[in-house]
């Protein structure tokens, strides 16, 4: 991989990842406008619609639910944006760490984040000898580094001190603020996929038969759009993932002069990822490994569509390369 400076990385990345992200909203304005035209179009054998009358009242729906459709992405993300700590806590078994449990690692973090002009963030631990870690937070007063009780006692000094410029990377280059949005957006379209499920559940179950045609029929648009929704969120959440692990491995090339030691630490890493209370997929993806992604998966076809790490083999090649 041909070496590109760390701003321009970052720049490109930036770009790149913003872009993504805007596409979430917009992404629910087109389906919701889909919803809407197709529900008409179904319409247009039974009442005698025009072309150009299901136009007129798929637009007239939309922009009547538009605002509502926006308020509830709206208060969801509020929401997620508030709690998103103590949900991460929470669905990864991480505590927090005093400095008299392990000054070691506060001696690292400290130091780093003096290098680098940064605001030390929280550390927290998890109670889990695989190797694994991760940063999460939205701005200065949440910034947490997570490590595995595994990771701090498996890695020497260099391995452990580049593992953690790896997750202040992701602090600085506010990769995850853009992943926990990123996350909010994809839960609508799960939510919107739940609810279209349980409706048709339900539906079948309470309604006589000469009722149920309609409403399965909205109800099956709705489970299809929401569905379609689902899906291509999850792949533009991936490629931000995969984007920004180059980024932070790069980043702590740079902080720590040493990118051996991270391809060290990858490598020890690789072997052992999977913590044990991480259930939730959203939350694995914050990992510097995915737990229970395969390390050899390529991103090519259709698994590295769904890959939300670059191979490992590939990252550690390209720190090779500095």
């Amino acid at each position: 991989m041909q070496y590109v400076g760390i701003q321009t990385q970052q720049s490109r990345n930036n770009f790149r990842s913003l872009l993504l992200l805007c596409l979430f909203p917009c992404l629910v304005m087109g389906l919701l406008f889909a919803f809407c035209y197709l529900l008409h179009l179904l319409a247009m054998n039974d009442d005698g619609l025009t072309q150009a009358e299901i136009l007129k009242y798929s637009t007239g729906m939309f922009i009547h639910l538009a605002p509502y459709v926006l308020g509830g992405v709206l208060i969801w993300f509020i929401i997620a944006y508030f709690a998103n700590t103590s949900i991460i806590n929470s669905a990864t078994g991480s505590e927090p760490l005093s400095r008299m449990e392990n000054k070691r690692v506060y001696n690292l973090v400290e130091n780093l984040c003096m290098s680098q002009g940064m605001k030390m963030p929280k550390i927290n631990i998890i109670n889990d000898d695989s190797l694994n870690a991760f940063a999460s937070g939205i701005n200065e007063r949440t910034y947490t580094v997570s490590l595995s009780r595994g990771i701090i006692d498996k890695l020497d000094d260099s391995e452990l001190e580049a593992v953690i410029a790896h997750e202040l990377s992701h602090i600085r280059n506010k990769d995850v603020r853009l992943m926990i949005v990123s996350i909010v957006f994809v839960g609508i379209f799960a939510m919107l996929a739940q609810m279209a499920m349980r409706s048709v559940y339900y539906s079948s179950m309470s309604r006589r038969r000469d009722e149920k045609n309609n409403t399965a029929i909205i109800i099956v648009l709705v489970m299809i759009v929401a569905a379609i929704g689902y899906f291509f969120s999850m792949l533009m959440r991936f490629a931000i993932s995969r984007k920004r692990e180059y980024l932070a491995d790069a980043g702590a090339a740079e902080m720590t002069k040493n990118p051996l030691a991270l391809a060290s630490a990858l490598r020890k890493i690789s072997a052992d990822p999977d913590i044990e209370a991480v259930k939730r997929e959203d939350v694995a993806q914050l990992f510097i490994q995915h737990p229970g992604q395969q390390a050899k998966s390529a991103l090519s076809g259709l698994s590295g569509l769904f890959a939300t790490h670059p191979p490992i083999e590939k990252r550690i090649q390209v720190l090779e390369q500095f």
